[in-house]
């Protein structure tokens, strides 16, 4: 009878131990992506702040010149060569790959994949910043969004 019952007790003790191993490796998956997630949208905020910056050097400065010539720059490259991105103007770092797209005089498209799994298992975390530029108005502006 001693013997029915100790077995009982491992038996749903080994229960418990799986159910709570189990919930810490979802929790552990959910910070690592939000984590990533966060990082990310960092470095993105950054890539920003300094395109932006770029675009109010002045031309003679090798910048944009406030929309003569803008993001493009005087060769297309100066600001990919601003922001840090190789000749590819693919940027790798620890929280991902970073893309910057081909710049306009107004705006410019940098796209960022991070190296967690999104929630849906399948895409890897993905955001991305639009900057844009009112040269009549001088009005700049990003918008940071999240696709997966």
């Amino acid at each position: 009878v001693m013997g029915t019952q100790q077995i009982l007790m491992i038996v749903l003790s080994v229960i418990i131990v799986g159910i709570a191993v189990g919930v810490g490796i979802t929790m552990f998956q959910n910070q690592a992506r939000s984590s990533n997630r966060q990082a990310l949208l960092g470095d993105l905020r950054n890539f920003s702040s300094n395109a932006i910056a770029f675009y109010k050097i002045p031309a003679s400065m090798g910048g944009g010149g406030n929309g003569k010539p803008g993001f493009v720059g005087s060769s297309g490259t100066e600001l990919g060569r601003y922001l840090g991105f190789p000749s590819t103007g693919i940027l790798e770092n620890d929280n991902g790959t970073y893309t910057l797209g081909t710049p306009t005089a107004t705006q410019v498209t940098i796209t960022g994949v991070g190296t967690e799994v999104s929630q849906d298992g399948t895409h890897k975390v993905e955001a991305g910043v639009i900057i844009t530029a009112n040269p009549t108005t001088g009005a700049i502006k990003d918008s940071i969004y999240t696709t997966y």
